[in-house]
């Protein structure tokens, strides 16, 4: 047993020896010969190189080694809006691009000026809730490039300085009327002489056309001057 191991072991340390022979020597010519049929098709991939790039057979290892054959250096030049391309191939013959140097994060972020400019037309008479709903509408989309929501809206107009011309809190219209004609509760019960309850009364039953954002929430409502002289009460109520 142990000559039949020994002989197994010589055997594969002489094959071992030949294969790392074999492997060390320099290919012959013969080795590296193609016939008219591989040279014929390896010169018509040459032509089609986008056919070879997008073939899903074709590895990255493969990509790069091909753009290895092709080029030769690859120069960029930063410009204050584009980067210049220049490449040289193997051929010494020099080609040159000129591409849009791609935005920083934060700029590619940023809302478009197209949509500042929206939001400073309908902010003098609408809410920021109906701002983001006519932008949604009207196709604009958000630097992330979602939809507009009503804290959007409202953070643009403060990142803009963009004062609102309808707010939703009536602290924030001192005079009692917004941009879009509607009054505030107090400042509606104060031009017909009743409560606020009775506005709220009258909104809730369709007397008067009122909107209310939230749940006991304020009340806008809309006062025509046939509305005043019609519900005005001669004495005011307590």
């Amino acid at each position: 047993m142990a000559r039949s191991l020994e002989r197994d072991w010589n055997e594969k340390l002489t094959t071992l020896d030949r294969l790392e022979r074999e492997y060390a020597a320099p290919p012959t010519p013969d080795s590296l010969a193609v016939n008219k049929e591989e040279r014929a098709r390896i010169l018509a991939l040459a032509q089609d190189v986008p056919l070879v790039w997008h073939a899903p057979t074709t590895t990255a290892a493969e990509r790069k080694q091909l753009l290895r054959l092709l080029m030769k250096a690859v120069t960029l030049t930063k410009w204050p809006t584009t980067i210049r391309i220049a490449v040289r191939w193997q051929t010494e013959a020099c080609s040159t691009l000129e591409v849009a140097r791609p935005k920083r994060a934060a700029d590619a972020k940023r809302t478009t000026p197209a949509v500042i400019t929206r939001v400073r037309a309908l902010a003098p008479a609408h809410t920021d809730e109906q701002i983001a709903t006519r932008l949604n509408a009207e196709g604009f989309v958000s630097g992330t490039g979602g939809q507009f929501s009503t804290g959007k809206g409202k953070w643009l107009r403060y990142v803009a300085h963009i004062k609102s011309g309808c707010p939703q809190g009536p602290a924030v219209c001192p005079q009692g009327q917004r941009g879009d004609s509607r009054y505030s509760a107090r400042a509606a019960a104060a031009l017909l002489n009743v409560t606020v309850y009775t506005i709220a009364d009258w909104c809730k039953t369709g007397k008067l056309d009122g909107v209310q954002r939230v749940p006991r929430g304020p009340w806008w409502v809309i006062l025509t001057p046939e509305l005043i002289t019609t519900l005005r009460k001669s004495v005011p109520q307590r």
